[in-house]
């Protein structure tokens, strides 16, 4: 297949990059340690780590982690919290100590983890204090042998006002006791290669419950050497600084800070970009160089009052994905800093950036840009023959940054690539005539909730644990504030009490909140096909 988009790559650009060009993550994180070691790493609540401290209290952890918990190369450590200092700490602990990380999503309910701990085996656990309470419900029912719980201030040498832990969560250690303990000591070295599991990074089904994509070493520094060939305008070593509002338990939050590390930039951590106020108080003075952000984050930063006051005079660029872009977004943020929103696409599966639109756009193009070097992409109809440019199908990639496969789902992973190993995005897109591609429509019936993924069976299988629930169903519907809100659709069973409200109780105390149903419509009978399957695209 042809690759028109290489065309249009702006001189010296390459082509393609070397993923075997570091033998681990940790390589990278050791090479900006050495070249930047006072450098500023991180920035949190005003106040800094250098890379050299970030170094000394991220041996500290992996110290820990093979004395006293005994953790070896290949153990799957679970890390469920915010931006805090405690996130690359404790991560670069655990890669050094050889261990695969499971991200987490702090948001998440007992349900939802004891799933995530069970499919991952992982035995230890690194959980912000706020989180403690879910873990406590279902400890017993998960393999984890240690808990151990984060505070706000952990390895900043402050205390700072913490949520509390669950009085029920059972024996613990704190991290801040780990750090003490073992500060100023060496890990015992551990030999990783580029093939090794670094994360598993677990994505939603449209059917089942959710998978691990396993994501490797060189699929990470793949996708960083892809981005640093790609924009070398915003990947000045030393030089950048970079606002990390995504958070890093979800893969384009990780991957942004992972790519910065590497050339020694300094990442502001924002715990809560919700609450506004803070955020833009945090890093209005700061004349940040590079943002990530989803649609909905840059629609509320730029419709908030002090919007106005941030210095954009250093700002080289602004990334956005996990949600389509608006253009009117991008037209408020071009107005206020000079550049419009750099879009791109991806996956969790990806690692996850496949395409990027071109830095110095002067106009917004409302597509997802090129595929990065060493990326190969078509579009596929439903007889898996490619499909000339202008004709919709399915997007599929091959590249370095894609993953092994999905754990321990043999069966899913096959499903996952074509026969000749390209990966089955599932999102329907166009290449245009120049190389770009546009992304028309999503997943068949796949939600984008403030750039967070919503899968409608997970929804209906829970609501259908109620016995006066007969059918479910729910769609998207758009939402100015967070893209889109979930609708749910029940029709009654005929026995017990059927109750709206009931329903959505239910959803809360089994879902994250951005999966609640914000409206439940009763239905007498729900549309379906004449196989029996309902038919989503009528209630749409």
């Amino acid at each position: 297949m042809t690759q028109p988009w290489l065309e249009h790559y702006p001189e010296g650009t390459p082509r393609s990059i070397d993923p075997n060009a570091f033998g681990s993550i940790n390589d990278l994180f050791r090479q900006a340690v050495a070249r930047f070691p006072k450098h500023q790493a991180v920035e949190c609540f005003g106040m800094t780590l250098t890379y050299r401290e970030l170094d000394i209290l991220s041996d500290a952890v992996a110290v820990s982690l093979q004395q006293d918990l005994g953790v070896r190369k290949g153990d799957r450590i679970a890390l469920m919290s915010p931006n805090l200092f405690a996130y690359p700490i404790v991560m670069l602990g655990i890669l050094k100590a050889g261990g695969v990380q499971v991200n987490v999503n702090p948001l998440y309910t007992p349900r939802e983890l004891a799933h995530q701990l069970n499919d991952s085996g992982a035995r230890h656990i690194f959980i912000f204090d706020g989180a403690t309470p879910a873990l406590a419900e279902i400890r017993a029912q998960t393999p984890l042998d240690s808990a151990i719980t984060i505070s706000p201030g952990d390895g900043a040498g402050a205390s700072l006002l913490s949520p509390g832990i669950a009085e029920n969560l059972g024996q613990h250690r704190t991290l801040q006791s780990l750090l003490s303990k073992y500060r100023g000591q060496k890990p015992e070295p551990v030999e990783i290669n580029a093939e090794d599991v670094l994360f598993l990074q677990y994505t939603g089904g449209t059917t089942g419950p959710s998978k691990g994509a396993t994501l490797t070493h060189r699929n990470l520094i793949a996708n960083t050497l892809q981005f640093r060939a790609f924009m070398p305008d915003a990947n000045t070593p030393g030089k950048e600084c970079v606002v990390l509002a995504l958070p890093m338990y979800h893969i384009f939050g990780l991957m942004i800070f992972v790519a910065y590390a590497a050339i020694g930039a300094k990442a502001i951590l924002i715990p809560n970009p919700r609450d506004m106020d803070a955020f833009i108080r945090a890093i209005w003075n700061s004349r940040f160089s590079v943002i990530g952000g989803v649609n909905t984050l840059f629609t509320s930063m730029t419709r908030h009052p002090d919007f106005k006051i941030i210095d954009f005079s250093a700002c080289k660029a602004a990334f956005g994905g996990g949600s389509k872009i608006f253009a009117s977004t991008s037209a408020r943020w071009k107005a206020a800093s000079g550049n419009h929103i750099v879009e791109g696409f991806g996956l969790s599966e990806t690692s996850p950036i496949l395409t990027l639109n071109l830095l110095d756009n002067l106009q917004f193009s409302g597509t997802v840009g090129y595929p990065v070097p060493s990326t190969d992409i078509k579009i596929l109809g439903p007889d898996d023959q490619p499909l000339p440019p202008g004709e919709a199908g399915e997007l599929c990639a091959r590249g370095p940054q894609i993953m092994k496969g999905y754990w321990q789902r043999a069966d899913a992973t096959r499903e996952a690539f074509t026969d000749d190993g390209y990966f089955r995005t599932g999102d329907i897109a166009v290449m245009h005539e120049d190389g770009q591609f546009e992304i028309v429509d999503r997943k068949k019936d796949m939600l984008i909730v403030s750039g967070f993924n919503v899968y409608p069976n997970e929804i209906e299988s829970l609501v259908c644990e109620l016995d006066s629930v007969g059918e479910a169903a729910c769609v998207g519907v758009p939402d100015e504030k967070t893209g889109e809100r979930v609708r749910l659709f029940v029709s009654p069973s005929g026995s017990g009490d059927f109750n709206l409200g009931q329903i959505i109780e239910h959803c809360r105390a089994n879902l994250a909140a951005y999966k609640v149903p914000k409206e439940v419509i009763r239905l007498e009978e729900i549309p379906k096909s004449n196989v029996g399957k309902i038919l989503r695209k009528d209630l749409r």
